[in-house]
């Protein structure tokens, strides 16, 4: 995984800092969260905190007391141990995209099947670049609903070794992804030691938690799991026209329900997420990759870390229905101050296409080679005596060139970036090869990369023990 050492793009004054924090201590304090699930709400009320129904009115030091509980840094353990991620400081992990109901392939847009779930989890360990294949890459629709999320973890368990994510539609599905991951790593006290499954809890904003979401969350929180915060704000929508509003209030979000998370099991890891960005106010579709939502990206992370949180936020967002040039500029212009905020958790880190409807196969490979190069701008620059090459100036002299000399020779083969997908030929040579474009480029490189796929070694006797709790839940579940 990556560890981002160069310094941190911060845009806020310490007087906005302050006024911030103002800002949603006044939404929790005056305003409340409203926590869609009798038992969590049971916990402030526990706790000295004003409950009325569901409407949970917050003391800001006691939030503030219960966030500086939560571990600034942790470790989540993947089946192989190469594959460990560090999630905080300035290690950054991403996964693929998360959530699509549909996928495309080349010109072809339809219902995401079980066998692209699959695909996508391939595509997920293939490439270094992602530290995880993620949790829902897309949702199976030829699977039934009530036990699909058995046949997703399954997936991301067996065929791939690197962290995954858990079910979160329930509270009995993130029990399963417990039991599941449980066998994985050889009981709950290995995962409570070191946990194993990060899940995403979207805060149904603005200002409510719902109780599935909830009910999950308590699940994961319980097992000493890691959850993943996340107030789900489009500026216009679910939270007022104002990127300082809608900071405000995400913090209230997200602070409330870390907050929650350490009442329920203190010293649980937790991330601060962000989703924000902002609606179309001639349209009223939500908008992706806009100078907005990289504003409030570096806002968060500089929030985020005046709170002593991990935080989540970022990847390649895209309002573009097709890969073109808009899918890649603006997949470029949220992942760009992702790198420059230094996101710990970076999800939809490759795939996403059409405001999150879409799993892309296509975009998925430009996203990667977007990856790639930023890991390579953003790993510092060394320079020594050596790196300055004073013999090759000695050997080439004035005005003669450097393609023979000794020192191009000895390091032409690693000294530059060699991209995946681009295409430096010439014209006539690109035109005699047929002409592609990048998406055409795209399409053969995943097809290539999915027939070199190997299996990752799993113990037989793990991945028959897996495979047979999801035959018994399957039934239990009526399917």
């Amino acid at each position: 995984m990556l560890v981002n050492r160069m310094p941190r793009y911060e845009i806020l004054s310490e007087e906005a800092v302050a006024t911030l924090d103002r800002g949603w201590r006044r939404i929790v304090s005056e305003l409340g969260v409203e926590f869609i699930l009798p038992e969590a709400a049971e916990y402030f009320a526990k706790a000295g905190q004003k409950v009325e129904g569901d409407n949970v009115k917050l003391d800001p030091e006691f939030v503030l007391e219960q966030v500086r509980k939560a571990p600034s840094e942790f470790d989540v353990q993947a089946r192989n141990p190469d594959h460990t991620v560090h999630i905080g400081g300035d290690h950054m992990a991403f996964a693929s995209v998360y959530g699509p109901p549909f996928v495309r392939q080349g010109n072809i847009r339809r219902d995401a099947t079980m066998e692209d779930f699959e695909n996508f989890c391939k595509l997920s360990q293939i490439f270094p670049e992602l530290d995880s294949a993620g949790g829902t890459i897309c949702e199976p629709n030829d699977v039934p609903l009530d036990s699909r999320h058995l046949d997703m973890v399954y997936a991301l368990q067996t065929l791939t070794d690197k962290p995954y994510m858990g079910s979160v539609t329930s509270g009995p599905n993130a029990a399963d992804t417990l039991a599941m991951t449980d066998m994985l790593f050889g009981g709950r006290e290995a995962i409570e030691q070191t946990p194993a499954v990060i899940s995403l809890i979207n805060v149904n904003s603005p200002l409510r938690f719902d109780d599935r979401m909830l009910a999950a969350m308590l699940e994961y929180c319980r097992a000493g799991q890691p959850v993943v915060i996340t107030p789900f704000l489009l500026m216009g929508a679910m939270s007022p026209v104002s990127i300082p509003a809608t900071l405000a209030q995400q913090l209230a979000e997200g602070l409330a329900g870390i907050a929650l998370s350490q009442l329920i099991r203190p010293g649980t890891p937790v991330i601060l997420g962000s989703f924000l960005s902002n609606t179309d106010m001639q349209s009223g579709s939500p908008s992706f990759g806009t100078p907005e939502s990289a504003t409030g990206l570096l806002c968060t992370g500089q929030m985020a870390r005046h709170y002593g949180l991990p935080w989540r936020s970022g990847g390649m967002f895209t309002s573009s229905q097709t890969v073109d040039a808009q899918a890649s500029y603006e997949a470029l212009m949220t992942m760009m101050p992702t790198f420059l905020a230094g996101t710990n958790w970076v999800m939809h880190s490759a795939g996403w296409l059409e405001s999150g409807l879409v799993s892309c196969y296509e975009k998925f490979i430009v996203d990667i080679e977007i990856l790639r190069m930023l890991h390579e701008e953003f790993t510092p620059l060394e320079i020594d005596e050596a790196s300055l090459a004073f013999g090759a100036h000695e050997e080439v002299g004035a005005g003669g060139h450097f393609l023979g000399a000794a020192h191009t020779l000895e390091r032409f083969r690693d000294c530059f970036y060699r991209p995946l997908l681009s295409s430096t030929e010439n014209f006539e040579r690109w035109q005699r090869l047929g002409g592609r474009d990048a998406t055409e480029r795209a399409g053969e490189i995943w097809r290539q990369k999915l027939e070199e796929y190997e299996k990752p070694d799993l113990d037989p006797g793990v991945e028959s023990q897996l495979a047979e709790y999801v035959s018994r839940r399957r039934t239990e579940l009526g399917d």
